[in-house]
């Protein structure tokens, strides 16, 4: 099926120079629209836009930076405005996840998941907002979380709480962004192929595949092809909700060693 909507719309994604968020550039690209493409490295940007628009058409720009810093924010939102004239869909991508104990957070690891997971999601959101009711337009966002904030497991509860915290964020706005015509949503991944998870774990699909009803890990396009549904026109009327896409994970939650 092929999307309504998205054809000469202009995105916003963060985190993209690979994995899903590239999955997601690529997409909506082929879709129609034009992206601006976010990393934090700089060189992994240039590089994801460079191979993206030899096959699409010079409509992929990028910019670097930190996606958790406010004033990075507002610069990226700038240039997105002054490159494309204007911001339909926003997919806050970019997110670190720091693995250890509870009793044994430092603040320092609490802080930079705060930063960049929530902070970051917060006020990219509010100043893509902003600009989308400036337009009179409307818009679409979805929100990156995870089945890790859907369920409990060890280990996990900095990067859990942030993750969950993005589900009500979606709840909330969609309240209270619904009047100006901008629709709130969240993807919810599971174990997903992606190229930090293979160098984390060489047989990460043979492990986690494990998992799920459905006996494989996700991919980055399994992410993304619920991305774009969600910013199309066919689901205009789907406002608020997280659907996980974790091949039917969630329906057990658990992990590799509980097999």
């Amino acid at each position: 099926m092929q999307y309504t909507g998205i054809k000469n719309k202009v995105a916003i994604i963060t985190g993209a120079g690979e994995g899903i968020g590239y999955a997601i550039v690529e997409l909506l690209l082929k879709a129609g629209a034009s992206v601006v493409l976010n990393d934090l490295d700089e060189h992994k940007a240039k590089s994801a836009t460079e191979k993206l628009n030899v096959l699409y058409n010079d409509n992929c720009h990028y910019f670097s930076g930190d996606s958790g810093n406010l004033t990075n924010i507002n610069k990226m939102v700038d240039f997105t405005i002054e490159k494309l004239g204007r911001i339909d869909f926003v997919i806050p991508n970019a997110a670190i996840t720091i693995f250890g104990s509870f009793l044994e957070t430092s603040p320092e690891d609490f802080q930079k998941s705060l930063q960049l997971n929530l902070h970051g999601a917060y006020f990219l959101v509010q100043r893509a907002a902003q600009e989308m009711i400036k337009q009179g337009t409307g818009g679409k966002v979805v929100l990156i979380s995870s089945q890790v904030g859907i369920r409990a497991y060890k280990n996990l509860t900095p990067y859990a709480m942030t993750k969950a915290a993005l589900r009500m964020m979606a709840v909330n706005l969609a309240y209270e962004l619904g009047e100006h015509h901008i629709n709130l949503n969240v993807v919810a991944p599971g174990a997903t192929l992606t190229e930090r998870t293979a160098n984390e774990q060489p047989d990460y699909p043979g492990m986690w595949g494990k998992l799920n009803p459905n006996g494989r890990v996700g991919t980055p396009e399994d992410i993304a092809k619920t991305c774009l549904f969600l910013l199309s026109d066919e689901a205009s009327h789907i406002n608020g909700q997280t659907i996980p896409v974790d091949g039917g994970w969630t329906t057990a939650g658990k992990y590799p060693e509980d097999l």
